[in-house]
């Protein structure tokens, strides 16, 4: 069994770093825009003023989860707390999808009855909304592609830089036309990426939580590269999860010829695997199989047998 200690470690304290940056630009914007958008009368600024108070909110609670996620495991927490980082991507998820849901409602109404906007104020202010959105997601881009937890925040932020972009437009429209729905209707567009994302989310959080394989990793081909080792007769109870981003694990059987040594048969394994699908943690129980043992009727998905084959 190995430890998955330093990487994840000094991933989260880079993730820190860069969620921190982020949110103090973010706040920065949120007050400017959020003034910006009561003296405009813009639907579509004060839907970005909300989305990006989630913003900040998802990059608070991000914030929040890497840093418990940093605390060593102890007591019943024999993972620690590193799951939590996937349960701010959930959460990150949900007020996506309700902020969403509320933009919506709002754009119904004013396409009804739109108000008056000021086009060059809500121009100015998503020029600039995009120039700082663009740069908090560039510091973070890296990042999320490594975690969910920061992924969570970055969508956030990737959504309102789309967003801001679209009410940018809607502002040139305005100024151009006067039809002064084009502002919620850039706001439903805002709702649309929000929704989304949202599903992202909690699909790949959902997957987590379920124990799902890793995407990148397929249980069949890893247990096909196990029964190809030599010596290894049969592996079952094969199981392969995540316990958080970047830590996926591995459990299984594995019986090996009468005779072999089990404990280099093991070394063996664990090497391949680390190689192969980048997969350090992992509890292998191998055992010799005996020496005059049948077929066993085990479903084909979890008894792999013999050299590159498989029998059910």
């Amino acid at each position: 069994m190995h430890a998955h200690g330093h990487p994840h470690d000094a991933r989260l304290i880079s993730d820190r770093r860069a969620l921190w940056i982020a949110l103090v630009l973010i706040l920065a914007l949120l007050g400017g825009e959020l003034a910006a958008g009561l003296v405009a009368g813009s639907l579509a600024l004060l839907a970005d003023a909300g989305h990006m108070l989630t913003d900040a909110g998802a990059l608070g609670f991000a914030l929040f989860a890497a840093a418990l996620a940093g605390r060593p495991p102890s007591g019943r927490w024999t993972f620690g707390f590193r799951r939590v980082e996937v349960l701010a991507a959930q959460v990150n998820g949900v007020t996506l999808g309700l902020a969403a849901l509320w933009i919506v409602y709002s754009a119904a109404r004013r396409l009804a009855s739109p108000p008056d906007v000021d086009a060059w104020l809500v121009l100015a202010v998503a020029l600039a909304g995009a120039a700082v959105n663009l740069v908090a997601t560039g510091i973070l881009a890296r990042a999320s592609h490594r975690s969910l937890n920061v992924r969570g925040a970055y969508v956030h932020l990737a959504t309102d830089l789309a967003a801001f972009a679209g009410t940018a437009v809607a502002a040139g429209l305005i100024i151009v036309t006067g039809w002064d729905r084009f502002d919620p209707l850039a706001g439903l567009g805002v709702a649309a990426l929000m929704l989304w994302a949202s599903f992202g989310l909690l699909r790949e959080s959902g997957r987590i939580f379920l124990e799902m394989s890793p995407a990148e990793i397929d249980p069949g081909e890893v247990g096909r590269a196990i029964v190809r080792m030599p010596h290894v007769v049969e592996t079952h109870d094969l199981h392969v999860w995540t316990v958080t981003s970047g830590f996926p694990a591995l459990s299984a059987h594995v019986l090996v010829e009468p005779g072999a040594d089990c404990h280099a048969v093991r070394r063996e394994v664990d090497a391949m695997l680390k190689e192969r699908f980048a997969v350090d943690h992992t509890t292998l129980q191998v055992d010799h199989a005996p020496a005059a043992a049948g077929p066993i009727d085990v479903p084909l998905r979890s008894n792999l047998r013999g050299r590159g084959r498989a029998r059910g």
